[in-house]
């Protein structure tokens, strides 16, 4: 049986015109050339090369070789290339753990995106308002609201601040009008909750406020919210990266000025230079960088959006 590889020393011997300068060439010593040289004649029945005082000179049946042995050899580099591009390729599972609200809004369409770009991709969504611990492999990729403190060994990105105002729809506002003001609000349907520490938040506001009985409903999740504001039953605090890209829906206040807390897309640093992540977080920092930007510029797909803010916000500062 013929050794492929012996292909590689019969054309550096032909290149070279000597086993030294060939075990040079494929960094072994000049015997393993001279070996390997010795074996390919031997499983060809073939003298490949005559032997003389200044060096190796292919016979006549070695001529006839060596566009065939170039074929091999070039065969033998496209498969290792194509080997090592696959290697590279972006593929297994990622764990990407968000809120809710942003899974069922900001990613639902571009998770689509990201598999079309990355078939080999496993995408493995966790929509939770609680945090995953992405040191203890909990979750690969995080986009969450937190501040700016990171525990040690998370790296990312911070994308904005996490602003949180009332909404409204256009419907609802057609219907009642736009509350402006606390006052305005006693005559307004609350849509109260949120879930976990919003749904907390949210209620000591509302009690602060004197708006408790002004709820007419309570939403489990935030996304429960967005969903309630939509339908024109009420108005609800809502997130600002979510809800100013909704045309239908109207900001009644300014959010409160509070940087506190940023919108982060994080991962840790030891999955952080696995190919499949890198994807993900590179594909996902780009969509939410444009997203951010048409905000910040009054657009949304390209088309106008007018910013109806109210002029004074409703909402406690910290």
């Amino acid at each position: 049986m013929i050794d492929w590889n012996d292909w590689r020393y019969f054309l550096a011997v032909t290149r070279s015109g000597s086993t030294l300068a060939a075990g040079r060439e494929l960094r072994v010593s000049q015997t393993t050339v001279a070996r390997r040289i010795a074996a390919l004649e031997q499983a060809l029945g073939l003298t490949l090369f005559e032997r003389r005082p200044a060096g190796y000179a292919l016979t006549d049946a070695g001529v006839r070789l060596v566009p065939q042995a170039e074929a091999v050899a070039n065969t033998a580099m496209q498969a290792e290339l194509a080997a090592l591009a696959s290697s590279r390729e972006a593929s297994g599972t990622v764990k990407l753990t968000t809120e809710e609200i942003f899974a069922m809004t900001l990613l639902a369409s571009w998770l689509r995106e990201l598999h079309e770009r990355h078939p080999r991709i496993r995408i493995e969504l966790d929509p939770t308002p609680d945090l995953r611990d992405l040191g203890a492999g909990e979750a690969d990729v995080a986009l969450r609201s937190t501040t700016r403190n990171q525990p040690a060994g998370l790296v990312g990105r911070a994308l904005m601040v996490d602003d949180w105002t009332l909404y409204c729809s256009d419907e609802y506002a057609a219907r009642h009008g736009v509350p402006r003001s606390i006052e305005d609000l006693k005559s307004h349907a609350i849509i109260a909750g949120g879930g976990g520490s919003l749904a907390r938040a949210y209620w000591a506001w509302i009690d602060g406020a004197g708006l408790a009985d002004q709820v007419t409903m309570e939403h489990g999740s935030a996304t429960g919210l967005l969903t309630a504001v939509r339908s024109g039953l009420g108005v609800a605090v809502l997130p600002c990266i979510v809800a100013d890209a909704e045309p239908d829906l109207i900001r009644c206040a300014p959010p409160p000025r509070d940087d506190s807390r940023q919108i982060w897309l994080l991962t840790h640093e030891r999955v952080r230079h696995n190919p499949a992540v890198r994807a993900m977080i590179d594909f996902l920092y780009e969509r939410l960088s444009t997203h951010i930007r048409r905000l910040q510029t009054g657009h949304q797909d390209d088309t106008p959006v007018p910013q109806k803010k109210a002029p004074e916000a409703m909402l406690p500062e910290p």
